[in-house]
């Protein structure tokens, strides 16, 4: 199992448990941060020890074949001191020495490609932290907007049926009614004037009439 297989594994438990349990959407993301930010620091530490582990074996290798480079330097100094036999038996060691500097030197190649791999991991990660943080703003903005639009909901719905409403409604019908009564008692006032004046007017023409008969001596 590669480094970012394990680590979703266990960012995806502890998500798990916390789904479960129900938590808050921004708590579940803070988790899933924090899981991922241990989880780079873990892999940075991995990172750091195949990187250390083939500087080694590169020290491992140039250390052989300075060996075996000695191993050859001795046997011409035994073949030009006549000791042929030591001259192989540095041969011999100077083969051991390059045997293992080749054994490093895959071990180092080895090495150099899981460093590869678990740097490009390690980027990956990074990149899924990056996007995270800002998933992370955008959904935290869109459940704040949610959470603004369902408190007007829940305060339109509450003004809706306040009983402060219901009694300006009622005091709108008195107030209406009253209105009305007034308007009407008006009506009825007019209509009383109209006809005082009337009965009014009616006198003066009788007045008038009777004046004119009398200077006419028809009265």
């Amino acid at each position: 199992m590669n480094l970012l297989d394990r680590i979703s594994r266990l960012i995806r438990a502890n998500l798990n448990d916390l789904l479960r349990r129900a938590e808050d959407p921004e708590k579940i993301m803070e988790q899933a941060l924090l899981d991922m930010k241990e989880a780079l620091k873990e892999a940075r530490e991995q990172v750091a020890a195949a990187m250390a582990e083939a500087k080694r074996l590169e020290r491992e290798v140039e250390s052989h074949l300075k060996e075996a480079a000695l191993w050859e330097e001795k046997a011409k100094e035994a073949l030009k001191a006549g000791r042929e036999d030591l001259a192989k038996e540095a041969l011999k060691r100077r083969k051991r020495a390059l045997d293992l500097a080749e054994g490093f030197k895959q071990q180092l190649e080895e090495q150099k490609g899981l460093t590869d791999r678990l740097l490009t991991q390690l980027k990956a990660l990074e990149a899924k932290i990056d996007e995270a943080e800002a998933r992370k703003k955008l959904l935290l903005a869109r459940k704040k907007g949610v959470e603004a639009a369902e408190a007007v909901r829940r305060m339109e719905s509450r003004l809706d049926q306040h009983p402060a409403l219901e009694a300006f409604e009622e005091m709108e019908a008195r107030i209406l009614a009253m209105e009305d009564r007034h308007e009407a008692l008006k009506e009825l006032d007019q209509g009383l004037d109209r006809e005082l004046s009337a009965l009014s007017a009616d006198k003066e023409v009788e007045e008038e009439l009777l004046r004119l008969k009398r200077e006419l001596g028809q009265a």
